[in-house]
Protein backbone atom coordinates (compact mmCIF):
# COMPACT_ATOMS: atom_id res chain seq x y z
CA UNK A 1 0.00 0.00 0.00
CA UNK A 2 1.77 3.94 -0.97
CA UNK A 3 0.18 4.89 2.64
CA UNK A 4 1.65 1.83 4.45
CA UNK A 5 -1.34 0.84 6.09
CA UNK A 6 -4.06 -1.70 5.72
CA UNK A 7 -7.01 -1.23 3.45
CA UNK A 8 -9.11 -1.31 6.14
CA UNK A 9 -7.76 1.56 7.45
CA UNK A 10 -7.68 3.45 4.03
CA UNK A 11 -11.63 2.38 3.97
CA UNK A 12 -11.86 3.59 7.59
CA UNK A 13 -10.01 7.34 6.85
CA UNK A 14 -12.10 7.93 3.57
CA UNK A 15 -15.06 6.77 4.66
CA UNK A 16 -14.93 8.14 8.49
CA UNK A 17 -15.99 4.96 10.31
CA UNK A 18 -13.27 4.73 12.51
CA UNK A 19 -11.14 7.35 14.12
CA UNK A 20 -7.53 6.95 12.88
CA UNK A 21 -4.34 9.23 14.58
CA UNK A 22 -3.61 12.24 12.50
CA UNK A 23 -0.19 11.21 11.50
CA UNK A 24 -2.16 7.95 9.36
CA UNK A 25 -4.63 10.48 8.35
CA UNK A 26 -1.82 12.60 6.54
CA UNK A 27 -0.48 9.45 5.49
CA UNK A 28 -3.40 8.02 3.78
CA UNK A 29 -4.61 11.63 2.60
CA UNK A 30 -0.98 12.35 0.52
CA UNK A 31 -1.40 9.17 -0.75
CA UNK A 32 -4.76 9.37 -2.55
CA UNK A 33 -3.82 13.32 -3.78
CA UNK A 34 -0.67 11.43 -5.13
CA UNK A 35 -2.45 8.76 -7.16
CA UNK A 36 -5.06 10.96 -8.01
CA UNK A 37 -7.82 8.34 -6.24
CA UNK A 38 -11.37 8.75 -6.75
CA UNK A 39 -14.42 7.01 -4.69
CA UNK A 40 -16.29 4.90 -6.76
CA UNK A 41 -19.58 5.62 -4.69
CA UNK A 42 -21.63 3.41 -6.79
CA UNK A 43 -19.65 0.73 -5.52
CA UNK A 44 -20.22 2.09 -2.44
CA UNK A 45 -23.87 1.89 -2.45
CA UNK A 46 -23.92 -1.20 -3.69
CA UNK A 47 -21.67 -2.55 -0.76
CA UNK A 48 -23.50 -0.73 2.15
CA UNK A 49 -26.56 0.02 1.20
CA UNK A 50 -26.65 3.58 1.94
CA UNK A 51 -26.54 6.07 -1.20
CA UNK A 52 -24.53 8.87 -1.47
CA UNK A 53 -27.22 10.75 -4.08
CA UNK A 54 -30.14 13.09 -3.39
CA UNK A 55 -32.56 14.09 -6.05
CA UNK A 56 -34.54 17.29 -7.05
CA UNK A 57 -37.09 17.62 -9.07
CA UNK A 58 -38.57 21.24 -9.53
CA UNK A 59 -41.45 22.46 -12.10
CA UNK A 60 -39.67 24.62 -14.66
CA UNK A 61 -35.99 25.81 -14.73
CA UNK A 62 -37.16 28.05 -17.15
CA UNK A 63 -38.35 29.99 -14.00
CA UNK A 64 -35.37 31.75 -12.50
CA UNK A 65 -36.75 31.33 -9.00
CA UNK A 66 -35.99 27.69 -9.58
CA UNK A 67 -31.83 27.70 -10.18
CA UNK A 68 -31.42 30.16 -7.71
CA UNK A 69 -32.97 27.27 -5.89
CA UNK A 70 -31.10 24.61 -7.31
CA UNK A 71 -27.70 26.34 -6.23
CA UNK A 72 -28.64 26.77 -2.65
CA UNK A 73 -29.94 23.15 -2.53
CA UNK A 74 -26.39 21.58 -4.80
CA UNK A 75 -24.10 23.42 -2.30
CA UNK A 76 -25.72 22.67 0.63
CA UNK A 77 -26.14 18.76 -0.64
CA UNK A 78 -22.46 18.55 -1.61
CA UNK A 79 -21.50 20.01 1.60
CA UNK A 80 -23.32 17.16 3.68
CA UNK A 81 -21.25 14.52 1.09
CA UNK A 82 -24.10 13.63 -0.98
CA UNK A 83 -24.64 14.12 -5.13
CA UNK A 84 -27.54 15.83 -6.66
CA UNK A 85 -29.78 14.82 -9.25
CA UNK A 86 -31.75 17.50 -10.69
CA UNK A 87 -34.54 16.75 -12.71
CA UNK A 88 -37.18 19.32 -14.94
CA UNK A 89 -40.89 18.12 -14.84
CA UNK A 90 -41.57 21.20 -17.22
CA UNK A 91 -44.62 22.02 -15.44
CA UNK A 92 -46.37 18.16 -16.06
CA UNK A 93 -47.33 16.44 -13.87
CA UNK A 94 -47.04 13.38 -15.53
CA UNK A 95 -43.35 14.45 -16.94
CA UNK A 96 -43.07 14.85 -12.85
CA UNK A 97 -44.33 11.42 -12.19
CA UNK A 98 -41.84 10.15 -14.85
CA UNK A 99 -38.74 11.56 -12.75
CA UNK A 100 -39.99 10.86 -9.47
CA UNK A 101 -39.89 6.68 -11.03
CA UNK A 102 -36.68 7.71 -12.16
CA UNK A 103 -35.50 9.05 -8.84
CA UNK A 104 -36.36 5.86 -7.43
CA UNK A 105 -34.19 3.85 -9.75
CA UNK A 106 -30.98 5.50 -9.17
CA UNK A 107 -31.95 4.40 -5.60
CA UNK A 108 -31.42 8.11 -4.24
CA UNK A 109 -31.27 8.46 -0.43
CA UNK A 110 -33.80 11.31 -0.50
CA UNK A 111 -36.13 14.07 -2.24
CA UNK A 112 -36.19 17.71 -2.03
CA UNK A 113 -39.84 18.12 -4.48
CA UNK A 114 -41.34 21.39 -5.57
CA UNK A 115 -44.25 19.72 -7.17
CA UNK A 116 -46.47 20.88 -9.99
CA UNK A 117 -49.53 20.16 -8.23
CA UNK A 118 -49.89 19.66 -4.22
CA UNK A 119 -52.40 16.68 -4.41
CA UNK A 120 -50.21 13.66 -5.87
CA UNK A 121 -49.14 10.05 -4.59
CA UNK A 122 -46.70 9.55 -1.76
CA UNK A 123 -45.82 6.20 -2.43
CA UNK A 124 -42.11 6.39 -3.00
CA UNK A 125 -39.21 4.27 -1.68
CA UNK A 126 -37.51 7.61 -0.19
CA UNK A 127 -38.13 10.28 2.21
CA UNK A 128 -39.49 13.31 0.67
CA UNK A 129 -39.24 17.26 1.94
CA UNK A 130 -41.27 19.72 -0.70
CA UNK A 131 -40.46 22.90 -1.00
CA UNK A 132 -42.76 26.18 -1.45
CA UNK A 133 -45.69 24.05 -1.89
CA UNK A 134 -47.19 22.04 1.24
CA UNK A 135 -48.07 18.08 0.33
CA UNK A 136 -49.66 16.34 3.28
CA UNK A 137 -47.78 13.31 4.81
CA UNK A 138 -44.47 15.39 3.34
CA UNK A 139 -41.76 17.30 5.70
CA UNK A 140 -41.97 21.20 4.41
CA UNK A 141 -40.29 24.48 3.89
CA UNK A 142 -41.87 27.25 2.45
CA UNK A 143 -41.78 30.89 3.21
CA UNK A 144 -44.10 32.82 4.06
CA UNK A 145 -46.37 33.68 1.24
CA UNK A 146 -49.42 35.19 2.82
CA UNK A 147 -46.78 37.82 4.95
CA UNK A 148 -45.30 38.66 1.48
CA UNK A 149 -49.32 39.33 -0.14
CA UNK A 150 -49.81 41.86 2.94
CA UNK A 151 -46.87 43.31 2.56
CA UNK A 152 -47.50 44.52 -0.85
CA UNK A 153 -51.11 45.42 0.03
CA UNK A 154 -49.49 47.90 2.32
CA UNK A 155 -47.19 49.39 0.15
CA UNK A 156 -49.32 49.92 -2.26
CA UNK A 157 -51.46 51.92 -0.21
CA UNK A 158 -48.29 53.28 1.53
CA UNK A 159 -47.96 54.87 -2.00
CA UNK A 160 -51.10 56.50 -2.43
CA UNK A 161 -52.64 53.53 -4.83
CA UNK A 162 -56.30 53.22 -5.21
CA UNK A 163 -56.84 51.37 -8.25
CA UNK A 164 -54.80 47.73 -8.78
CA UNK A 165 -54.73 45.43 -11.61
CA UNK A 166 -53.58 42.50 -10.27
CA UNK A 167 -52.19 39.35 -12.19
CA UNK A 168 -52.33 36.69 -9.60
CA UNK A 169 -50.90 33.21 -10.10
CA UNK A 170 -52.13 29.86 -10.75
CA UNK A 171 -55.15 29.23 -8.27
CA UNK A 172 -54.63 25.17 -7.62
CA UNK A 173 -51.30 26.38 -5.99
CA UNK A 174 -51.71 27.40 -2.27
CA UNK A 175 -48.19 29.48 -2.47
CA UNK A 176 -50.42 31.44 -5.15
CA UNK A 177 -53.28 31.84 -3.04
CA UNK A 178 -51.76 32.81 0.04
CA UNK A 179 -50.05 35.67 -1.79
CA UNK A 180 -53.43 36.81 -3.50
CA UNK A 181 -55.81 36.02 -0.33
CA UNK A 182 -53.22 38.30 1.85
CA UNK A 183 -52.93 40.67 -0.70
CA UNK A 184 -56.81 41.45 -1.35
CA UNK A 185 -57.05 41.43 2.83
CA UNK A 186 -54.48 44.29 2.72
CA UNK A 187 -56.28 46.50 0.87
CA UNK A 188 -59.85 45.70 1.30
CA UNK A 189 -62.01 48.82 2.13
CA UNK A 190 -58.22 50.81 1.07
CA UNK A 191 -58.09 50.42 -2.34
CA UNK A 192 -60.05 48.66 -5.69
CA UNK A 193 -59.11 46.29 -7.99
CA UNK A 194 -59.36 47.18 -11.13
CA UNK A 195 -59.01 44.16 -12.72
CA UNK A 196 -57.83 40.71 -11.82
CA UNK A 197 -56.34 38.15 -14.00
CA UNK A 198 -54.98 34.64 -13.37
CA UNK A 199 -51.20 33.78 -15.58
CA UNK A 200 -49.13 31.13 -15.39
CA UNK A 201 -45.47 32.34 -13.80
CA UNK A 202 -44.31 33.19 -17.31
CA UNK A 203 -43.39 36.51 -18.61
CA UNK A 204 -45.28 35.41 -21.89
CA UNK A 205 -48.36 36.85 -20.71
CA UNK A 206 -51.48 36.12 -22.25
CA UNK A 207 -53.18 37.68 -25.08
CA UNK A 208 -55.62 39.34 -22.97
CA UNK A 209 -53.15 40.24 -20.44
CA UNK A 210 -50.99 42.11 -22.83
CA UNK A 211 -54.31 43.75 -23.84
CA UNK A 212 -55.32 44.90 -21.19
CA UNK A 213 -51.86 46.53 -20.43
CA UNK A 214 -52.61 48.62 -23.12
CA UNK A 215 -55.11 50.82 -21.41
CA UNK A 216 -54.17 49.67 -18.08
CA UNK A 217 -57.27 51.56 -16.29
CA UNK A 218 -54.56 51.53 -12.74
CA UNK A 219 -51.85 52.94 -11.35
CA UNK A 220 -50.36 49.94 -10.20
CA UNK A 221 -49.86 46.05 -11.61
CA UNK A 222 -49.06 43.70 -8.72
CA UNK A 223 -47.48 40.47 -10.05
CA UNK A 224 -47.82 36.87 -9.27
CA UNK A 225 -44.05 36.63 -9.85
CA UNK A 226 -41.02 38.49 -11.07
CA UNK A 227 -41.75 36.88 -14.40
CA UNK A 228 -44.44 37.88 -14.83
CA UNK A 229 -43.77 41.31 -13.70
CA UNK A 230 -40.62 41.24 -16.41
CA UNK A 231 -43.79 40.81 -18.90
CA UNK A 232 -45.39 43.62 -17.93
CA UNK A 233 -42.19 45.67 -18.31
CA UNK A 234 -42.16 44.57 -21.99
CA UNK A 235 -45.96 45.04 -22.47
CA UNK A 236 -46.12 48.37 -20.97
CA UNK A 237 -43.15 49.62 -22.95
CA UNK A 238 -44.87 48.65 -25.84
CA UNK A 239 -47.77 50.38 -24.94
CA UNK A 240 -45.80 53.29 -24.85
CA UNK A 241 -46.13 53.45 -21.07
CA UNK A 242 -43.52 54.75 -18.43
CA UNK A 243 -42.95 52.59 -15.43
CA UNK A 244 -42.88 54.02 -13.07
CA UNK A 245 -44.26 57.60 -14.22
CA UNK A 246 -47.56 56.05 -15.86
CA UNK A 247 -47.61 52.73 -14.33
CA UNK A 248 -46.02 50.92 -11.19
CA UNK A 249 -45.29 47.45 -11.18
CA UNK A 250 -44.39 45.13 -8.49
CA UNK A 251 -43.09 41.76 -8.18
CA UNK A 252 -42.91 38.09 -6.26
CA UNK A 253 -39.28 36.43 -5.35
CA UNK A 254 -36.43 38.64 -5.89
CA UNK A 255 -34.88 36.39 -8.41
CA UNK A 256 -31.34 37.39 -8.83
CA UNK A 257 -31.77 39.81 -11.74
CA UNK A 258 -34.47 41.86 -10.36
CA UNK A 259 -32.34 44.37 -9.42
CA UNK A 260 -31.06 44.88 -13.09
CA UNK A 261 -34.01 45.43 -15.49
CA UNK A 262 -34.72 48.71 -15.92
CA UNK A 263 -36.29 50.10 -13.58
CA UNK A 264 -35.59 47.86 -10.54
CA UNK A 265 -38.14 45.91 -9.45
CA UNK A 266 -39.66 46.30 -6.32
CA UNK A 267 -40.61 42.74 -5.06
CA UNK A 268 -41.27 40.60 -1.95
CA UNK A 269 -37.75 38.61 -1.22
CA UNK A 270 -37.86 35.06 -0.82
CA UNK A 271 -35.38 33.66 1.30
CA UNK A 272 -34.00 31.04 -1.26
CA UNK A 273 -30.49 30.70 0.11
CA UNK A 274 -32.38 29.53 3.07
CA UNK A 275 -35.30 27.75 2.09
CA UNK A 276 -32.36 25.16 0.02
CA UNK A 277 -30.03 24.95 3.03
CA UNK A 278 -33.07 24.15 5.47
CA UNK A 279 -34.82 21.74 2.65
CA UNK A 280 -31.76 19.52 2.40
CA UNK A 281 -30.96 19.38 6.29
CA UNK A 282 -34.53 18.22 7.30
CA UNK A 283 -33.88 15.81 4.43
CA UNK A 284 -30.36 14.74 5.85
CA UNK A 285 -32.25 14.48 9.27
CA UNK A 286 -35.49 12.15 7.88
CA UNK A 287 -32.81 10.09 6.26
CA UNK A 288 -30.83 9.37 9.61
CA UNK A 289 -34.07 8.86 11.87
CA UNK A 290 -37.02 8.24 9.31
CA UNK A 291 -39.36 8.11 12.24
CA UNK A 292 -38.91 11.51 13.55
CA UNK A 293 -42.44 14.19 14.01
CA UNK A 294 -43.37 16.01 10.46
CA UNK A 295 -41.61 18.92 10.48
CA UNK A 296 -42.92 22.44 9.06
CA UNK A 297 -41.27 25.20 8.61
CA UNK A 298 -42.04 28.93 7.40
CA UNK A 299 -39.40 31.37 6.55
CA UNK A 300 -40.06 35.22 6.91
CA UNK A 301 -40.23 37.12 3.55
CA UNK A 302 -39.48 41.12 3.16
CA UNK A 303 -40.54 43.83 1.11
CA UNK A 304 -37.32 44.95 -1.49
CA UNK A 305 -38.23 48.59 -2.52
CA UNK A 306 -36.96 49.60 -6.12
CA UNK A 307 -37.75 52.59 -8.86
CA UNK A 308 -40.70 50.06 -10.62
CA UNK A 309 -43.18 51.62 -8.17
CA UNK A 310 -43.60 55.03 -7.03
CA UNK A 311 -45.76 57.25 -4.88
CA UNK A 312 -48.66 58.59 -6.47
CA UNK A 313 -48.89 62.37 -6.34
CA UNK A 314 -50.29 63.44 -3.96
CA UNK A 315 -49.67 60.78 -1.57
CA UNK A 316 -52.92 60.11 0.52
CA UNK A 317 -52.21 61.05 4.75
CA UNK A 318 -52.59 58.51 7.68
CA UNK A 319 -51.37 55.24 5.38
CA UNK A 320 -48.24 53.80 6.97
CA UNK A 321 -46.82 50.80 5.18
Amino acid sequence: MAAGVSIATVSNVVNGTKPATPAVQRRVLSAIERLGYLPDLHARTLRTGASRSLGLVVPDLTNPYFPALVQAIETTARDLGFVLIVMDAGNDAERETEALALLASYRVAGVVWVPVEHERSLDWPYPIVTVDRTVPGCDTVVADHGQGGALIGRHALALGHRRIGLLSGPRALPSAADRRSAFLDAVAGHAEIAWELPVPFSSDLPREVVARLAEPDCSLVVCANDAVAVGVLRAARDAGLRVPDDLSVIGFDDVPWADFVEPGLTTVRQPLAALGRNAVSTLHARIADPGRPLHHETLPVTLVERRSAMPVTPPPTGVRP
